[in-house]
């Protein structure tokens, strides 16, 4: 894979989480409000490479200690794939210093 394929995977992964961090928001902010319809997210990977998340309206109810611990799992994938990305900056970087030498 090539470097701009890293990077572009680990913005995909971002973008995805924060639909995810939304949908997350959006359940807490409305969990007392009669007939609100959870919003799930769900991911599928995509060619050549990374991940698209959608977000759709369920049936279950919110639970609050649920919400927080998806917030937390999406902070640490979003953090993660953001490291990744860095890492692909930096290496882009590297190799135009080198070429510039």
């Amino acid at each position: 894979m090539s470097i701009s394929g890293i990077t572009s995977t680990a913005l995909s992964g971002m973008r995805a989480q924060t639909a995810r961090v939304g949908a997350i928001a959006s359940n807490i902010a409305n969990s007392s409000t009669l007939g609100y319809a959870k919003l799930s997210t769900s991911f599928t990977s995509v060619e050549p490479g990374g991940v698209q998340a959608s977000v759709n309206p369920t049936d279950s109810d919110v639970d609050p200690a649920t919400e927080l611990t998806d917030l937390i799992e999406a902070e640490q994938s979003y953090k993660a794939n953001a490291v990744v990305f860095e890492t692909g900056a930096g290496m882009w970087e590297m190799l135009m210093s080198i070429k510039r030498d």
